[in-house]
């Protein structure tokens, strides 16, 4: 059992991942405190919640004071990443740093750019543009800390990922709400092209292994997820869960450039288009070579969970 001492801190609590995180960490009896802006954080029994501006070094070492590891779930909006996340990122390092704390990093695969074949972690940081550069220079600037003896650092590394909670993502309120809502369920990009589709709580579940194994330090990991599937293959498996027809369709670079000319979060997944044009595969076996057997959830399984979240929780 874990002591009752060992506390664990979660910054973005009130995101997806971060507040998978935190259901995770409870269900394996850790002390949690779940950090964000609002404080508007999982309700769940023991979880201490924490309000505080982690963007700020004095504001991250009061989240961080007393922790023995730190998840970094928390991310400025997407069209802000370039200016904001590095400045947010190194005021968490130094807030970890000063608690003594393990700091895992909920990473993504953008650094790597266009690539041929399956995405490994020993591929260089090749992306030219902004959104991955900036994920490229976190990366290695928190990597450099461990190195340096600053603090431990993991690197948790997750694809587009769905499921209860998955809001602020391509494959959320686009798919199931509007499947739901007997409304066209659209799929960013190529219907036919293989992708990896990362499931919030196996998210959660990667992560707070990274966090409490020492194997897992000074390095980046690729987080399990059940197999890829095509954008076709997953909107039909959203429509069997539904168990009735209704309509899909594809969400292609021609109509991604009209939207984005009113929608700057559209707008910018054109940086990023190579990974919805051609294959995008995370291999994971240097996770579970390490750490063993993972047992992720069937996407079957994981497309109920988030059509009941979306049922129980709808978007207007």
């Amino acid at each position: 059992m874990p002591a009752e001492t060992d506390l664990h801190v979660v910054l973005g609590a009130g995101g997806a991942v971060g507040g998978s995180v935190v259901r995770e960490l409870v269900s394996r009896g850790h002390r949690v405190r779940a950090v964000n802006r609002s404080g508007r954080v999982p309700a769940l029994h023991g979880v201490e919640v924490h309000q505080g501006d982690i963007t700020t070094v004095v504001g991250a070492k009061a989240a961080c004071a007393g922790a023995e590891v730190v998840y970094h779930c928390a991310a400025p909006a997407y069209v802000r990443w370039v200016e904001d996340f590095p400045h947010m990122t190194d005021a968490v390092r130094q807030g970890a740093a000063a608690a003594g704390a393990k700091l895992v990093f909920a990473d993504n695969l953008y650094m790597y750019g266009p690539v041929d074949g399956a995405l490994t972690e020993d591929l260089p940081y090749a992306a030219r543009n902004p959104k991955g550069r900036t994920r490229a220079a976190m990366a290695e600037a928190l990597l450099t800390a461990h190195r340096s003896g600053e603090l431990r650092v993991a690197l948790g590394r997750a694809s587009d990922y769905y499921g209860p909670g998955g809001v602020n993502t391509v494959v959320g309120p686009t798919v199931f709400a509007a499947a739901l809502g007997r409304k066209t369920a659209r799929w960013v990009g190529s219907l036919d092209e293989p992708h990896t589709l990362s499931y919030l709580p196996d998210i959660a579940r990667g992560l707070v292994t990274l966090g409490s194994d020492a194997r897992a330090d000074g390095q980046a990991w690729h987080l399990p997820t059940a197999p890829a599937v095509t954008g076709r293959e997953f909107l039909g498996l959203v429509l069997a869960g539904l168990g009735r027809p209704g309509k899909t369709a594809a969400l292609g670079r021609p109509m991604q450039r009209l939207i984005g000319l009113f929608d700057p979060t559209v707008r910018a997944l054109g940086e990023t288009w190579y990974q919805r044009d051609r294959p995008f595969v995370s291999d994971t076996s240097k996770f579970t070579a390490t750490f063993g057997p993972f047992a992720t959830t069937p996407h079957t399984d994981a497309i109920t969970a988030t059509l009941d979240w979306f049922r129980a929780n709808p978007t207007p």
